[in-house]
């Protein structure tokens, strides 16, 4: 391996709030929260350490995809500093001053969306990555009571989407006049936040930062990051960061060698072909929502219910997958989608079905050395897609069950289904003898649908836990093609 990427660097700074900083004095698995508040910008705060508050919210100076720069929000708490090494970040202190207030944050303080202000850091920097979102334009049809807007209710007459904010808990204040905040904003003007999405983002340089308690390297080529996955095969690969950082924070995990993936180039990107459409395993869940623009039906539905914003600006189905969790959101989706995916090692590729990767309880075919490198799903899509998530709360929240449904219905006749479960057994799985009980049957009929349906409930082996009983697991499966039998049927009288 090339020497230059294995001898620690010397230069460990980043930009915050417009000020060139050195971080060299963190240990490798030190947050970037806990960086901030060690230097005394302690606006950001720590409320869950998992990323499910959004108190330590803070703004990064990412590539739009377009060569300039999107102000994007994420939770610092999961965020190993080394991870923005040579990176821009803007916290809450940094967008105004007690003089001179931020518009948002003057929003904020009119409309009385502060009490304790514990919160408040977190939620003003999601605002203003929603503030200073590009596309983000007025509604003119907008009307209704209290800003809402007919057509679609969770975004404002100023265009303002509040699943913004839907990663931030306030614990006092209530959401109604943080709503009414982002409700109020404007469009930016010609400040220097504004401006700065007019210039590239900060070009991301191959860190490698090595301290006691373990090495942080960032890869810069797939086979940069296979080469050292071949060197040191226990080693954690992290993209977004996500689950690893849950694990640091809430678990004390260490390890002796962590490798970053997040911007090796061959696993960022997305291709859209004729006969299939790639996904770079490191690709971020917003990104993907962003440049497919519903393309893929059942990947528009699942991504809004994965986690919050802040979490979606950086998790990655690689990492979604490489957990293999059995109730990581997206497997059943990519699962009824027929998806296949590719291992790459530094001795070779190869390609398997979703559907034989998962071998028992966070287990798979993943073999030392290898990560993932691409999810391709095959076209042209299936007619009638759906995406069930059930869980104690509509966002944000771990699912109890997952049903993902993709049927293809040609004439009204099925003539291929492919149903994805999570939840319901050790690993995500299909449910095979649901599928048979559709295929070859008349979509129509709601003999089929309620035959299918009590054989989709027998589907795995649910469990009973704290989310869900297993008798309850079970009756939501076969409820969800009930559902789905009853919307396709509804549609259909509706296009009539």
């Amino acid at each position: 391996m090339n020497r230059s990427h294995s001898t620690p660097q010397s230069d460990t700074t980043f930009t915050v709030n417009g000020v060139r900083r050195n971080w060299s004095s963190a240990s490798a698995h030190t947050t970037v929260l806990g960086w901030l508040r060690q230097n005394q910008l302690t606006g950001s705060k720590e409320g869950c350490a998992e990323g499910e508050c959004g108190a330590c919210a803070i703004l990064v100076a990412q590539p739009d995809r377009e060569g300039g720069t999107s102000w994007t929000a994420v939770n610092s708490c999961l965020v190993p500093v080394a991870a923005l090494d040579g990176q821009e970040i803007l916290t809450a202190e940094g967008l105004g001053t007690p003089e001179e207030l931020h518009p948002v944050q003057e929003a904020m303080a009119a409309a009385g969306g502060s009490q304790c202000g514990y919160c408040t850091p977190g939620f003003v920097c999601s605002m203003a990555s929603e503030f200073y979102r590009r596309d983000r334009k007025p509604i003119k049809d907008a009307a209704g009571l209290n800003g809402s807007c007919d057509h679609e209710a969770e975004h404002g007459p100023n265009g303002f989407d509040l699943h913004a904010l839907s990663g931030n808990l306030c614990r006092c204040t209530g959401y109604r006049p943080i709503r009414d905040a982002a409700y109020a904003l404007g469009e930016p003007g010609d400040d220097e936040f504004a401006g700065r999405r007019d210039e590239p983002a900060p070009a991301f340089r191959p860190t490698d930062y090595a301290r006691t308690d373990g090495r942080f390297v960032r890869a810069t080529s797939l086979a940069h990051a296979t080469a050292l996955l071949s060197e040191h095969p226990d080693a954690v690969l992290v993209a977004g960061s996500t689950d690893w950082g849950v694990e640091v924070n809430i678990r004390a995990r260490r390890a002796p060698f962590v490798v970053a993936i997040d911007r090796v180039p061959e696993l960022d990107h997305i291709t859209i072909g004729d006969d299939l459409i790639e996904i770079g395993a490191a690709t971020p869940l917003s990104d993907i929502e962003r440049v497919l623009a519903g393309r893929v039906p059942l990947l528009a539905d699942l991504i809004p219910q994965f986690a919050s914003r802040l979490i979606r600006n950086r998790a990655t189905l690689g990492g979604n997958l490489g957990t293999a969790s059995p109730i990581g959101d997206s497997s059943p989706v990519l699962l009824a989608l027929d998806a296949r995916i590719v291992l790459a090692s530094a001795e070779r590729e190869r390609e398997l079905l979703l559907k034989d990767y998962f071998t028992g309880y966070r287990a798979t075919l993943k073999e030392l050395g290898e990560l993932i490198k691409v999810i391709r799903i095959p076209l042209p899509l299936p007619t009638l897609t759906a995406f069930h998530k059930i869980a104690k709360r509509r966002f944000d929240d771990i699912s109890s069950v997952a049903v993902a449904f993709a049927i293809q219905i040609d004439d009204g006749v099925v003539t291929k289904a492919r149903i994805g479960l999570g939840g319901v057994a050790a690993t995500p799985l299909r449910a095979y003898a649901a599928e048979e009980a559709l295929t070859g049957k008349p979509w129509t009929q709601q003999t089929t649908i309620r035959t299918a349906a009590a054989v989709l409930g027998r589907e795995g082996t649910p469990m009973s836990d704290h989310r869900a009983s297993a008798q309850y697991r079970s009756t939501m499966l076969s409820n969800a093609l009930l559902k789905l039998g009853a919307e396709s049927a509804r549609d259909e009288e509706v296009l009539s």
